[in-house]
């Protein structure tokens, strides 16, 4: 039974060779640049020393772990990081579902495709360039809102040089860059909501209001917990790139996350401390997969779409 049960199972792969041999390269990226990379996890457990690798070094436990929690620095970044990813999620998750829903509204292709083209530009931009323009347009002395602040007879504002508008300022830029491209995927979904529910709508008298309320919005809702889900998992990844290029030692204070503060630890620092490093970045993924598992089974016990 056993022999049987191989020689189909080999044969339904020759039949689908084809098929398996696309998937063999991206499946073999995944094993060597995604799971082989874990066993280095350890050094987090580790007093890691290059000249004896990983496998030669002391274990040490949770010592990393702890030297982190009781650090002065622990509260701070995990109050920045936990902040500045709220702020980001509760900003951004419903403005692309609203831009979406006012484009699927737009007759005239014409004017509708240029409006896409010119909220879909901002994404393709380089990070460094936004912030480049971001730091320019904010520049207390030559800035254009500091132009246009003393145009109203304002005293200009060094936004940058003030801890309490980094957050407003790094997320507010990155809705405006990354906005339009966010859309697209409910701009799909909003293409195969049947047309008939919108016909049968237009003849009862519903507005334009009333159809994106009751037809449109709970047509995509199930993606938009799915998407929800899924960026909760990454609510305690800022975005290191970003964050960094923004940084100054005025607005440190608000600005210190996680990732810059592995950068700085692990890389950036002349006595660079890999094991420590190591720790504070797995237990912000810990907290990430933590994260991403209860938001999961809190909507499948609400009866919402989920992951698995």
């Amino acid at each position: 039974m056993k022999a049987h049960t191989a020689r189909s199972a080999w044969k339904q792969i020759l039949r689908g060779r084809q098929m398996y041999l696309m998937m063999l390269l991206p499946t073999l990226y995944i094993i060597i640049f995604k799971y082989v990379p874990m066993l280095d996890a350890q050094i987090a457990f580790r007093d890691y020393i290059v000249t004896k690798g990983v496998w030669g070094s002391e274990w040490v436990g949770f010592e990393n772990f702890t030297r982190f929690f009781q650090s002065y620095e622990f509260w701070r970044v995990m109050k920045n990081t936990l902040g500045l990813s709220l702020y980001q999620l509760i900003a951004g998750f419903p403005f692309p579902i609203i831009l979406a829903l006012a484009l699927n509204f737009i007759g005239n292709r014409t004017y509708k495709k240029w409006v896409q083209m010119i909220i879909y530009a901002p994404h393709f931009i380089s990070v460094v360039v936004i912030v480049g323009i971001v730091i320019q347009f904010l520049d207390p002395r030559t800035g254009l809102v500091s132009i246009a602040m003393r145009a109203f007879g304002l005293e200009p504002i060094s936004f940058m040089g003030n801890a309490g508008y980094f957050q407003s300022i790094f997320v507010w830029s990155g809705l405006w860059q990354h906005l339009g491209f966010s859309c697209i995927v409910y701009l799909a979904a909003l293409s195969a909501i049947d047309p008939q529910l919108h016909e049968a709508a237009v003849v009862e008298g519903a507005s334009k209001l009333q159809r994106a309320w009751h037809i449109d919005l709970p047509g995509i809702m199930p993606l938009a917990i799915i998407l929800l889900i899924l960026n909760t998992g990454n609510i305690m990844d800022t975005g290191f790139e970003k964050v960094l290029l923004m940084q100054n030692p005025l607005n440190i204070r608000s600005s210190e996350v996680i990732d810059t503060l592995v950068y700085k630890i692990g890389l950036a620092s002349p006595a660079a401390d890999f094991s420590y490093s190591t720790a504070i970045g797995l237990f912000k993924s810990v907290i990430g997969l933590i994260l991403l598992v209860s938001v999961n089974q809190a909507a499948r016990k609400l009866k919402q779409e989920s992951l698995w």
